[in-house]
Parts: structure tokens; C-alpha cells; sequence
């Protein structure tokens, strides 16, 4: 198991605590080994979004590839009934979370937990990034979040400086989670050698859709945590200034995470800006390699598809 070290330098301007990160997780190398199809657990039931809309697309998106099987489990509707949700994590390769709900029970998260420090892979898509704030350990699956009660004393903010290059936490007082207007907008890869990244172009042009700003992240998982991907967030447009972390992963323990952070709705998330890096990092969280290829339809900074 390779290890890179957390280069952390710290600032002090204007009071403001200001730590600059070499975000290079431990590599792990659990996880599916055979050729099978890969197993998925597609949960969604509560959320602040359309999950209704966007579950099929994303069913049939990894469906079509040949290389996943997918089943998909619906939370009760009531909110006090999701206290009975129990899915049997361990007969799947990896959990893809399109819920932002009410709390599970405290035998399915610890189940849950198990399943990802054992190995399991876990795909959080757009709004399931900001779930669960109430539990404790979930926070360190989450490489950024917002929203759900949190501020200022969740951990700094994290995002991509274009002039330093590198993935930034500031220690500040804001906001704790924002979204600019929907407009189109570019995914600059920012670390081209993750397995997910590799061959994809520096940038992509996706949209219009949602994109998340002034996100945090906890201090105590920063070692295990890459920013794949960023967005500038466009103040013109209600944005932060920033570049917005939009892929990113973290180690938990044997376990992958991935999170994509966009991809609003069934037609965004057929943006191939979209599908190519969640294709490519479901299969990642399930198995740590990727082998699904760059396809000809691509988008360059320039010109965006969006596939039928």
C-alpha cells in the first residue's frame, strides 16, 4: 500500500487560518476482483431533489455499459418508517446514495459503516453530498459537504487555487453551502493521474446546471481526501469566486468514496460531463481500477453533449 504524505502550510493573514493541501489519499486495494458484473445498490426514497427523475436515468446509464447490475431500493415514504430500513449492504460492490433523508436507524448505520471500512465502495451523486449531518462518523466519508445545519465549526473550506495549484482549506466564518444559477460551465480535471481522471481531457464544458459552492469539509479526514475535479463558481452569477470542488474521493479506512457534486437533473445527468466521470468513478469505488475507455463523444472546453 502506497502512502503519500499531507503537505499542509499554514498561513496566518488577517487572523484567518489558511492551510494549502496535497490532497493524495492512501491507495487502497480492496474490492471486486473478479469479472462479473458489478453489483449496485441504487438507494433513494427522501431527498431536497427529484429522485423520482433522476433514479431511472442514472439506473440506466450504468445499466447500459453491460458492466453493472443494479437494483434499486426505496426508503419508506413516511419519514418516521425509514427507522426500518435494513438493505443487506454485503451482497453488493458498491452503494450509490441518490437520498438525502431522514436518519437511518442506528443497526443500518452501523451496518452501513462496516460495509465501506470492510471494502465496499460508496457513490454519492449530487444532493446525497450534503446528507446525514446529524451522524457523527458519516463526516468523514465526505470529502466536501454543506447545508443540513452545518457552519463554520464543521471544518474549514475546501477548494482549488488555479494560481497555487493545489486544493486549499480556509478556517473561515460564511456560509456553509450555497449554488450558483444554472448556466453552463467547465470542469477543469485538476488531478489527472487518478484512475478516474486518467485519459479525460483538462476540460470539459457540462450544463447548464446546479453548481455547489462554499463547501466544507472535516478536518480529521483531510490525509484521506483528493479533489479530482473543480468549477469556477461564477459571482456574476451567484457563485462564490471560487473553484468549487465537483469529483472527489476519500479512503475510509479499506473503502472507497466517490462524490460527484452535479448533475441536477435526468437530462444533466446525461451531460457526458457527467456520465464518463460517474461511470468511471462507480466503477472505481466498487473495484479501485477503471477500466471503462474515454468515449469519441467527449466534451472539450468548448462544445458539450448530452446524449439521449
Amino acid at each position: 500500500m502506497k502512502s503519500h504524505l499531507l503537505s499542509i502550510f499554514i498561513i496566518f493573514l488577517l487572523g484567518i487560518t489558511y492551510s494549502v493541501m496535497t490532497l493524495s489519499a492512501q491507495e487502497i486495494t480492496s474490492g471486486k476482483a473478479d469479472l462479473s458484473a458489478i453489483n449496485v445498490l441504487l438507494i433513494d426514497g427522501q431527498g431536497t431533489h427529484n429522485w423520482r427523475e433522476t433514479t431511472p436515468v442514472l439506473e440506466r446509464t450504468l445499466e447500459e455499459t453491460g458492466l453493472f447490475d443494479v437494483t434499486v431500493t426505496t426508503t419508506p415514504a413516511e419519514w418516521e418508517s425509514v427507522a426500518d430500513f435494513a438493505p443487506n449492504f454485503m451482497d453488493y460492490d458498491v452503494i450509490l446514495l441518490n437520498y438525502c433523508g431522514a436518519l437511518w436507524s442506528e443497526t443500518t448505520r452501523a451496518a452501513f459503516l462496516q460495509y465501506v471500512a470492510d471494502g465496499g465502495g460508496l457513490v454519492l451523486y449530487h444532493s446525497a453530498n450534503n446528507a446525514f449531518s446529524e451522524w457523527k462518523e458519516f463526516q468523514n466519508l465526505l470529502a466536501v459537504t454543506a447545508w443540513g445545519g452545518r457552519d463554520a465549526d464543521f471544518g474549514p473550506y475546501r477548494y482549488w487555487d488555479t494560481q497555487m495549484r493545489s486544493a486549499v482549506q480556509l478556517a473561515t466564518d460564511g456560509p456553509t453551502g450555497s449554488a450558483q444559477n444554472h448556466v453552463e460551465y467547465v470542469i477543469q480535471s485538476i488531478m489527472p493521474t487518478h484512475p478516474i481522471m486518467r485519459g479525460m481531457p483538462e476540460k470539459m464544458l457540462h450544463g447548464p446546471d446546479e453548481l455547489y459552492a462554499h463547501l466544507r469539509g472535516p478536518v480529521e479526514n483531510a490525509p484521506e481526501i483528493s479533489l479530482l475535479a473543480a468549477a469556477h463558481s461564477n459571482p456574476e452569477t451567484g457563485g462564490s469566486g471560487r473553484w468549487e470542488a465537483v469529483l472527489a474521493t476519500t479512503n475510509y479506512r479499506k473503502g472507497r468514496v466517490f462524490q460527484i457534486l452535479y448533475g441536477h437533473s435526468g437530462s444533466q445527468c446525461r451531460s457526458v460531463a457527467f456520465l464518463v466521470p460517474f461511470l468511471r468513478g462507480t466503477q472505481w469505488a466498487a473495484t479501485g481500477i477503471v477500466t471503462i475507455p474515454i468515449p469519441e463523444d467527449i466534451p472539450s472546453e468548448d462544445k458539450s453533449y448530452i446524449r439521449p
